[in-house]
């Protein structure tokens, strides 16, 4: 399949063409010739037949005709399949969701089919659908205009439509920038127990959370870090993973988020939302879906502002490509669901929403602070507001031994002995805390912070629980070993003041120690780092867990340089002066039809052509030869219902039918499987077909409706092409 956006030359050959045409069944062949040309004189001859078709075409009043009966639905099918490169109908109808329907669509499709605008043929196996060659001079004026499929407005024209409240729809998500993904970072490990028994955050969490973030979904967020491998699960709380935080930190603001995006949408759509999800299974989901943000987001131009379906439109684009194509293997199971990802991008801030609806691109590079100016300001001696330009490095080194207080109008950090004890923990020094934090705010931090930070990193070193589980006493604290609760928990003296315990969990140990009257120990779970800041020892980009999306699109693409066409303006409103021609012409049509005396059937059969805008010339009316098909039936025609079930049912076609209902008028449409009689009311059984938009009905539950209570039923016919 086709895997850019390339229209300089959307038309196949003229031979093409004719070969889908010849090789239709005889039935369907002539058929459509006799639309054209009446009673078609023996003997056949397929091959005169098709340079007859080919010489009608040609003619001015006919192509004149032809553009004129194109209307804006037209237009923009047209404009697509010359954008897709010969799509399958399938993908025409996920380019279309949410604006055609699938049965407006099939009619759409058939109704071009048969005013030669549009042909089937099949490659490689598969059906696709192209523009006729032989009118490539009335379509070529519609497949260079990609602004009907692609609309977007300028961001003045956007801000215009927001004050004049066109739409209540904005942005209230903050842009998740360093500081806030820092601090959220900070925030998470010193929560202690995170999760519940059964699942979910625990709701002291997010009753805190929600305070200190109001901008945030924590939830969301927290969920997507931890598919990201930023943390690991240990019981029923969150510890940091510092050797992937390390990597993370060398990643630009923008590729941050977009990992915090694809990780967002693959806890939600990919893992169940089951915090304990392996993330290694997602690793390669992860890494596709970044190429994939990476490259859409280039894409979107600064300067202008989208509709929600341009968008989506932009990424089936771009996912068919990555994919290999709509029809491929891995399409059914790389689709993503786009506006659950779009609804990510805006969390993150990488794309926002106006209140007209528009969406534009986030500001997501953060302002290079100067390297002489201060990055933070000390408002109390263990408190600090950090500003917009700092770091993520600087903000994630300090969230890792401060607690966040505030990320509303400012965001605020606070060094606790909490905190304190938590970065050291991670290897920090007290030296390394206080030498950050001076350099940061220009050495304005107070000599009683420093002098604080150094008496907890005495009194911490003075006492050491090592998991495993081991207790380290200094010599002026061996006195604790000998007494209770503490003694009854050695088993074994392993060296002078180190002490193995019987305790099975750290809980206990921890808790026999402040029934001593210990406040105030080390914990370690691992051979500590150096003294210094952990963040800082660096990753090879080589094995980086997180390789910049940009770097990743090779694997991940087929076509890596795929470009859109530059953005255009909205196209102005159809001219009612064409409206009004198309509609003269098809009521000179009606006239000339009721001049001739025919049966009804074949009247009725050509007044139906004319609505079709099948009818191009009145040649067309004189002489025909036409095979009347009934296709709808309505209200209390019960014996035109029953007709249409039975033929529908035999030739397996779609139908869509319409009943009341008590929340409204009910749609559907599917394939009618069988007519039964129930306590002497025929009822119809259907099996609900897929729609791309939405699904009313869960596909392959069959629908069972009485025929007396259908509004409408309506047969639509299957392609010319057999397909």
């Amino acid at each position: 399949m086709g895997a850019a956006i390339n229209t300089s030359r959307p038309f196949r050959s003229i031979e093409e063409w004719k070969s889908a045409l010849m090789i239709l069944p005889d039935g369907s062949f002539f058929e459509l010739m006799r639309s054209i040309f009446g009673n078609i004189k023996t003997p056949f001859n397929k091959q005169r037949l098709m340079e007859d078709l080919s010489a009608f075409l040609s003619r001015d009043e006919i192509r004149k005709t032809i553009a004129l009966y194109i209307d804006e639905t037209d237009a923009r099918v047209i404009t697509a399949i010359a954008a897709l490169q010969k799509p399958a109908p399938g993908e025409l109808e996920s380019f279309f969701a949410g604006e055609l329907s699938y049965a407006e669509l099939q009619d759409i499709l058939l109704n071009l089919e048969e005013r030669f605008i549009l042909y089937r043929f099949r490659e490689e196996g598969l059906a696709c659908l192209a523009l006729n060659p032989a009118l490539e001079p009335v379509l070529a004026p519609f497949t260079a205009d990609l602004s009907i499929i692609f609309p977007s407005v300028s961001l003045d024209e956007a801000a215009a439509m927001s004050v004049a409240g066109t739409a209540d729809a904005a942005s209230s998500a903050a842009p998740l920038d360093d500081r806030l993904l820092a601090a959220l970072i900070s925030f998470i490990p010193g929560e202690g127990m995170f999760f519940k028994n059964e699942g979910g955050i625990r709701k002291k969490v997010l009753e805190s959370g929600s305070q200190i973030f109001p901008a945030l979904d924590l939830e969301l967020i927290t969920g997507g870090l931890v598919t990201l491998g930023l943390f690991r699960t240990e019981g029923e709380g969150l510890v940091p993973n510092e050797s992937k935080l390390a990597a993370f930190k060398d990643l630009s603001p923008r590729d941050r988020l977009i990992y915090c995006a694809a990780g967002i949408y693959c806890r939600a759509h990919e893992s169940g939302g089951n915090p304990s999800a392996d993330i290694y299974l997602l690793r390669s989901r992860i890494r596709s879906l970044t190429a994939l943000i990476d490259h859409f987001l280039k894409l979107i131009d600064p300067g202008r502002a989208y509709p929600a379906q341009t968008l989506n439109r932009y990424w089936d684009i771009l996912e068919r490509d990555a994919n290999g194509g709509a029809d491929s293997p891995a399409a059914a199971t790389n689709r993503v669901h786009f506006y659950q990802l779009l609804g990510g991008l805006e969390k993150t801030g990488l794309l926002r929403i106006s209140p007209a609806g528009y969406w534009t691109v986030g500001n997501t590079e953060n302002s290079n602070t100067a390297a002489s100016a201060p990055a933070l300001a000390m408002d109390t001696p263990f408190s600090c507001i950090i500003y917009p330009g700092i770091s993520f490095a600087d903000t994630l080194a300090l969230g890792s031994f401060s607690v966040v207080r505030e990320t509303g109008a400012a965001v605020r950090f606070e060094v606790t002995r909490e905190s304190a004890i938590r970065g050291f923990n991670r290897g920090f020094s007290a030296t390394v805390m206080g030498d950050l934090l001076n350099r940061l705010s220009g050495n304005r931090v107070s000599e009683l912070l420093i002098w604080t930070l150094k008496d907890w990193a005495q009194r911490y070193a003075e006492v050491s629980l090592y998991e495993g589980i081991v207790l380290s006493l200094s010599a002026d604290r061996r006195y604790l070993a000998e007494a209770e609760p503490i003694a009854s928990l050695i088993t074994r003296t392993i060296a002078p003041g180190v002490y193995l315990l019987a305790a099975p969990e750290s809980r206990e140990a921890i808790e026999a120690l402040r029934k001593a009257g210990v406040d105030i120990f080390a914990q370690y779970k691992q051979q500590p780092r150096r003294d210094g800041d952990p963040f800082n020892e660096g990753v090879s980009d080589r094995y980086s867990p997180y390789p910049s999306p940009a770097s990743l699109s090779r694997y991940y693409h087929r076509s890596p340089e795929i470009q859109f066409p530059p953005p255009a303006p909205r196209r102005d409103a159809p001219d009612p002066a064409v409206n009004a021609k198309r509609d003269s012409l098809k009521e000179q049509f009606r006239l000339a039809l009721d001049g001739m005396k025919l049966p009804r059937p074949e009247r009725d059969e050509l007044a139906a052509r004319i609505e079709r805008r099948l009818v191009l010339s009145e040649s067309q009316l004189s002489g025909a030869s036409l095979r009347y098909e009934k296709l709808e039936a309505r209200g209390l025609d019960y014996v035109g219902k029953a007709a249409i079930a039975k033929q529908a049912i035999a030739s397996k076609s779609l139908v869509e039918v319409k009943w009341p209902h008590a929340a409204g008028m009910q749609q559907c449409f599917g394939i009618p499987l069988a007519l039964e009689k129930t306590e002497g009311e025929s009822v119809l059984v259907i099996n609900p077909a897929p729609r791309a938009d939405q699904d009313h009905t869960s596909p392959g539950e069959p629908l069972r409706l009485p025929l007396g209570k259908i509004s409408l039923l309506r047969r639509i016919k299957k392609s010319i092409f057999g397909e």
